[in-house]
C-alpha cells in the first residue's frame, strides 16, 4: 500500500498548495491514502468545516488535527458528523468528535488512523499518551482488524515522539509526527517495522517564522511585547510530507522517504515511487 502523509496545512497559501498538488500526487504516484494534518488551515488557527470538505475533496481520506483543534469554534459543532476529521484522541472523554477510526483505502485496505497529543512543554493536563495509544492498538490491532495503522503524534518535544514510535514498534505502519512544521531527516524504519519521522513539516511558506510572518515572532523575541497579532505567511507555499510503502501481508512499513514539493526547500519525492 502507498500511503502519503502530508504535515500540517498553515494558512491559506498552504492549503492552496495542498488542494492544487495533491490530485496530481495521487494520480501520478498512485496513492492508496492519503492523511493531511488540518490544525493550522483556517489562517494558522484551526480549521473550518469548509476547508475541511476543501481538503477531502482534494483527495485526503482523512484530516488530523492537534493542539489547535478548537481555535475556530465551529469545529466543536461537526467534529461528531464528521468522520473524517481526527482530534486528539487523548483528550478527556466527553470531548466532541473522535481521536481515531477505521476507513478503507483505494486498494481495499482497511487503515486505521489514530491522532495523539503530547504532552512534554504543551498540555501536562490530557490523558497519558502511550496509554491511549495502547488502547487504541488493543482495540484494533495491525493483522485482524487493520490492514495498516497510522498515529499522528502531535508534540513538541522529540523525545516524547520517539519514545512513542518505540512503545507502537511492530504494532504500527507508522508513527508521524506533528506541530513543529520543520521537516526532520530522520526517516527510518524501526526494528519491529514501524516507520517513524519526528516531524513531517509543514505545508507553507518557509519564509516565515513557522509558517507566521516573520515580523511579529521576532518583535516577541526581541522586546517581550505584542505589536500586533500573528498573521499566516502568504508566500509560495512548499508541500512537506512523507511517504510510506506498506506491506499488504504484514501491514508493517517496507520504505519511507520524505516528500517536499515547492520553492523554498530542496525538493524531493521518495524514488520508490518515481
Amino acid at each position: 500500500m502507498r500511503l502519503l502523509f502530508l504535515g500540517d496545512m498553515c494558512g491559506r497559501t498552504g492549503r492552496t498548495a495542498v488542494f492544487n498538488r495533491l490530485p496530481g500526487l495521487i494520480r501520478d504516484l498512485k496513492l492508496d491514502f492519503v492523511i493531511v494534518n488540518g490544525e493550522n488551515a483556517a489562517g494558522g488557527f484551526g480549521i473550518t468545516e469548509d476547508i475541511l470538505t476543501e481538503t477531502l475533496d482534494a483527495g485526503a481520506d482523512v484530516v488530523t488535527t492537534g493542539n489547535h483543534v478548537w481555535d475556530q469554534r465551529e469545529a466543536i459543532a461537526f467534529a461528531d458528523r464528521q468522520d473524517r476529521f481526527l482530534r486528539p484522541a487523548n483528550y478527556p472523554a466527553g470531548t466532541p468528535g473522535r481521536g481515531s477510526n477505521l476507513y478503507i483505502a483505494r486498494n481495499g485496505a482497511r487503515v486505521l488512523v489514530a491522532n495523539i497529543m503530547g504532552r512534554v512543554f504543551m498540555h501536562p493536563d490530557l490523558d497519558d499518551p502511550f496509554g491511549a495509544g495502547e488502547s487504541i492498538l488493543a482495540a484494533c490491532p495491525l493483522g485482524e482488524q487493520a490492514d495498516a495503522i497510522v498515529f499522528d503524534f502531535h508534540a513538541e518535544a522529540t523525545s516524547e515522539k520517539i519514545c512513542f514510535g518505540h512503545f507502537v514498534d511492530g504494532r504500527a505502519s507508522l508513527v508521524v509526527g506533528t506541530h513543529t512544521h520543520v521537516p526532520t531527516a530522520d526517516c527510518q524504519i524501526l526494528n519491529g517495522g514501524t516507520a517513524y519521522m519526528s516531524d513531517a513539516g509543514m505545508c507553507g511558506d518557509y519564509d516565515s517564522s513557522l509558517g507566521m510572518e516573520k515580523e511579529e515572532p521576532i518583535n516577541r523575541f526581541i522586546s517581550r511585547m505584542p505589536k500586533g497579532r500573528f498573521e499566516a505567511a502568504s508566500g509560495p507555499a512548499t508541500i512537506c510530507g512523507v511517504g510510506v510503502e506498506i506491506s499488504d501481508r504484514t501491514g508493517l512499513a517496507e520504505k519511507i522517504a520524505p516528500l517536499r514539493i515547492g520553492p523554498r526547500l530542496s525538493e524531493t519525492v521518495p524514488e520508490f515511487w518515481r
